[in-house]
């Protein structure tokens, strides 16, 4: 461990919420094994001075987003993000959502949010089945979204408490 391990931030950790209007975020819609995609890049544009051919100016243009890609166990239950995903694929209907990442530290504390706004699904997929193997069936599902931003820390947003089921 070297002197700066404890300011490093570990990827394991992390809940994904999705934040609709009027809904609290659902229990079965946060777990996901893997989430990619999270990237911002400013576009550049190219002006030519006239006359100057030693130099160009690079001015920003616009910020692009690349998708959002969930991965996760598939659920077998309805969930809310399941009747947000067949509304679009199925009625090509859609209802933004916001979409809240937050990264936690060893202790449960939160250490990084990222709040995704008006994610659209545009995707979704499934592993393949195989009837020779026994490995979990993963549901991928990509969003589309118009801009992300860091929420400042500490932010007030309280998960979900997971239900405890006694089995007798």
């Amino acid at each position: 461990m070297g002197v700066f391990s404890s300011n490093l931030a570990l990827s394991h950790r992390f809940g994904v919420y999705f934040l609709e209007t009027g809904f609290a975020p659902s229990v079965l819609d946060f777990r996901f094994q893997r989430v990619s995609g999270m990237q911002a890049e400013i576009e550049m544009e190219t002006i030519y001075e006239g006359g100057q051919n030693l130099y160009q100016h690079r001015v920003p243009k616009r910020v692009s987003y690349s998708n959002l890609v969930l991965h996760r166990g598939m659920v077998t239950s309805l969930s809310p993000l399941g009747l947000t995903i067949n509304m679009a694929l199925s009625s090509f209907s859609f209802n933004p959502s916001n979409v809240l990442i937050i990264l936690f530290n060893e202790a449960g504390e939160h250490v990084m949010h990222k709040l995704f706004l008006k994610a659209v699904p545009i995707k979704w997929s499934i592993s393949d089945m195989d009837a020779e193997s026994d490995r979990v069936m993963i549901e991928s599902i990509e969003l589309s979204y118009t801009s992300f931003m860091s929420l400042p820390l500490p932010f007030a947003f309280e998960p979900p408490k997971i239900p405890v089921i006694d089995i007798i």
